[in-house]
């Protein structure tokens, strides 16, 4: 039948045999032979990759004049075999593809979602709306979701997460992060989903979450914790027996020297840094306005303990993991060692667990002990970068400079007291207000 086949005057012809059977074997639908005017067959198949048209040669007819290397039966099994592969969605490469006819696919695929599954849709908040927006906090939402959100729902269809999903996945963060985390999570994933239903992303899609999903009570989510003496000791003891990362003591000596949040730290880079000041752009401080941190001697002390990479001048983040490439980003991870190492100082000295704290805490701490150090409330307000009720509108960075260069002096030095005790020697400042050293 092959060697009946006619050569065309021009350009070359198919000629379609699906379903043709040869010993056994059958090909399959689109299976072709195609005669070219010089009169050589070669066996084709006809499918579609990606909803386009596709003619694969799959090789010439062993009894061509001009040579060939497939018989009949030989193209038919090879053609087959192709059919079953593109079947499942895979290519020669072995790369996926879809075989639908492009019509088909605009009518099967018109009303399912681009993000097919919950991982999908957090990638998309991620881009458009975090990095898109320029948020401050972008890459700590990012960071959570990553670890808390997708590991547990990440691979759910959209149209299949349940409630009942979302209220399992926040008891395992509350189990294994504490509930205050879980809330967090909570609200990362509240937004995404509300940004992604509310901005007619999908029509058909519906959150699940609802109100009464927190983990706290709103009393319960206002802290006031405050570290006392022997746990700011206990604090300190266990940084200096931490080695990895090698930046992480000094990250959280940091904060509580300066009072500053744990992003703020975080993503220091040392262009920001000039002699013993620490000037935080607007564009990354909460308030939106420039932040000036006259750093202590204690705190220069600390900075000067972490080693600078070698390849690079000031381009480089101070707290880092990658040689000053990224900004430390593993808080959760590094935290619960440190309270591991917490927790075995106080078992071997007989004492009880420490009170669960967060790095937010030692900022609250840090304004607790300016006060305690008898610095001026508004100065001690200003060090932590609040706005001042009925200060004007247009900031100098550099207002209060030396006043707040004494207020961290002062906070160092308390600190200093606390970490080195001394019989018999009171707290002067402290007695005079009535309080305990």
């Amino acid at each position: 039948m092959v060697a009946a086949l006619p050569a065309p005057e021009t350009g070359n012809q198919l000629h379609y045999a699906s379903g043709l059977s040869l010993q056994g074997k059958k090909a399959p639908s689109g299976f072709a032979v195609r005669v070219t005017s010089a009169g050589t067959k070669s066996f084709v198949w006809f499918h579609r990759v990606n909803g386009k048209p596709y003619w694969e040669t799959l090789g010439r007819w062993d009894a061509n004049a001009q040579g060939g290397t497939l018989t009949v039966r030989d193209a038919i099994i090879a053609a087959d075999n192709r059919a079953k592969l593109v079947a499942k969605g895979i290519d020669t490469k072995g790369n996926k593809v879809d075989p639908r006819p492009e019509r088909t696919r605009r009518r099967e695929d018109a009303n399912q979602p681009t993000e097919r599954n919950i991982s999908g849709l957090l990638d998309n908040f991620v881009t458009r709306y975090l990095k898109g927006g320029n948020l401050r906090t972008a890459g700590m939402i990012e960071a959570e979701l990553e670890r808390l959100v997708k590991p547990r729902i990440g691979k759910v269809g959209i149209y299949e997460l349940r409630r009942s999903q979302v209220s399992r996945m926040l008891d395992e963060i509350a189990d294994e992060h504490g509930p205050r985390m879980a809330d967090l999570a909570l609200a990362y994933t509240r937004k995404a989903f509300s940004w992604y239903e509310i901005n007619g992303h999908d029509d058909d899609f519906k959150s699940p979450i609802v109100r009464g999903m927190a983990r706290l009570k709103p009393s319960e989510r206002q802290r006031e914790r405050v570290l006392a003496d022997d746990e700011i000791r206990d604090l300190w003891a266990a940084l200096d027996t931490i080695t990895e990362p090698a930046c992480f003591p000094a990250y959280v000596k940091m904060m509580l020297l300066t009072g500053t949040r744990r992003s703020e730290v975080a993503d220091m880079p040392a262009a920001e840094l000039d002699g013993d000041l620490w000037i935080i752009p607007a564009a990354r401080y909460k308030t939106k306005r420039d932040h000036v941190v006259p750093l202590s001697a204690m705190a220069r002390e600390v900075l000067g303990a972490v080693t600078a990479p070698k390849q690079r001048k000031n381009d480089y983040f101070i707290f880092s993991t990658t040689k000053g490439a990224k900004a430390f980003s593993g808080f959760s991870k590094a935290k619960t060692a440190l309270d591991e190492a917490i927790a075995d100082i106080r078992k071997k000295e007989g004492r009880p667990p420490i009170e669960e704290f967060t790095f937010h805490d030692l900022r609250r701490t840090a304004r607790t002990l300016m006060s305690r150090a008898r610095v001026h409330p508004d100065h001690a307000e200003r060090c932590l970068g609040h706005v001042i009720s009925g200060v004007r509108g247009v900031y100098d960075r550099f207002e209060f400079l030396d006043e707040k260069r004494e207020a961290f002096e002062a906070l160092a030095a308390l600190l200093s007291r606390i970490l080195n005790p001394q019989a018999n020697v009171a707290d002067l400042a402290a007695h005079r207000a009535g309080v305990q050293p």
